[in-house]
């Protein structure tokens, strides 16, 4: 457990005026199946800015945000069997019991007792040590050989690539085309080719997010919409039918009309974007298509078998990290990945740069 000197840590904490940095008390066991976890890596996501933004109702004011992040165990509630102090564990973003109607049967984003609670509803892990509810199945242990910022996105971004791919309903050598080339969409990009996915085709304004997916390998057509006539290009490389499978990581003005409109007549489109306004769906418009949408932001119930996949070489994140930085600037974090500067696509909080919590 944290040391009997320590009483408090620094967070960054949720405020209708934007995140402040606050001392705030360590958390302790208030559950069974509770675990107290210190974090050693953590990192900003696009889900935050939301909730800056105000288009995430149910966050509350005065919390600490944050719900991605790996980090060591050092303290257990007494209904946890399966974890124990000095563990490495990868985080899940959603919080879910395992039991209820919707846990049982697999729909665990739906938790009657759970659902977004780090960094929404209840305190995240932008602190040094944060309280994890129902850890038995909120957290993974880490490979021995993955290390911890390997593992930094398996519960959140990489799961939610996973799940936009999964949703697609891929068959091998489909054609796969993903709009949004940030941290979800490359992550997507992966998981489609793992998945049986023969062409993989990225769509996003940013060239440098771009060629990040060219240069690891990511995709096998990139494409600008300021340079290239989208539509037109994905129909070149399909003879005219359209894509076999859109998945939608964008949440941008026009993105949820492009991925219908790229759509092959029959396909599934994926939507694992947030979007921060409605979306309109002009159904007279796409009559005769007979499209299948299929929405969800996150499912992450299969951190173990992504971990697997990390430790065996088959995916990777590391190139999302493009910045760093102890917990004490995470004000300035908040700024470089919040608008884009200095072509940030992650912001890793590396802990604490005075002391040891």
């Amino acid at each position: 457990m944290p040391s009997a000197a320590l009483s408090a840590m620094p967070a960054a904490v949720y405020t209708k005026e934007g995140v402040r940095l606050e001392t705030r008390p360590i958390p302790e066991i208030q559950e069974p199946r509770d675990a107290i976890v210190r974090v050693t890596r953590s990192t900003i996501c696009t889900s935050d800015l939301h909730i800056l933004h105000g288009a995430v109702p149910q966050a509350k004011p005065g919390v600490v945000l944050g719900h991605e992040f790996v980090g060591e165990v050092v303290e257990t509630g007494p209904g946890l069997s399966v974890l124990k102090p000095g563990d490495r564990v990868a985080a899940n973003c959603e919080t879910f019991c395992g039991e209820c109607w919707f846990c049982q049967r697999g729909y665990v984003n739906n938790c009657e007792k759970g659902g977004w609670l780090l960094g929404c509803r209840i305190d995240g892990c932008q602190a040094a040590y944060v309280r994890v509810p129902f850890a038995d199945t909120g957290l993974t242990p880490i490979p021995s050989g993955v290390s911890d910022e390997d593992a930094l996105f398996v519960g959140d971004i990489l799961s939610s690539g996973y799940f936009g791919a999964e949703l697609s309903d891929l068959h091998p050598g489909d054609i796969a085309a993903i709009i949004g080339a940030g941290p979800v969409g490359l992550c997507a990009a992966q998981c489609a080719r793992l998945l049986g996915a023969g062409a993989v085709v990225l769509i996003d304004l940013d060239d440098f997010r771009l060629g990040v997916a060219r240069d690891n390998g990511l995709a096998d057509m990139t494409l600008n919409p300021l340079a290239a006539d989208v539509t037109a290009e994905i129909r070149r490389l399909t003879h005219g039918r359209g894509a076999d499978a859109v998945i939608e990581a964008a949440g941008g003005q026009d993105t949820f009309s492009m991925a219908w409109q790229i759509a092959r007549p029959n396909a599934v489109v994926a939507l694992v974007a947030m979007y921060e306004k409605p979306q309109l769906l002009p159904l007279p418009d796409m009559y005769g298509k007979n499209l299948i949408f299929k929405t969800g932001g996150v499912d992450a119930c299969h951190c173990g078998e992504l971990l697997g996949h990390i430790a065996a070489g088959r995916l990777r994140t590391d190139f999302l990290i493009t910045h760093r930085g102890p917990l004490e600037q995470i004000l300035q974090g908040y700024q470089t990945f919040g608008e884009r500067r200095e072509n940030c696509l992650k912001w890793v909080i590396t802990g604490l740069e005075r002391g040891k919590y």
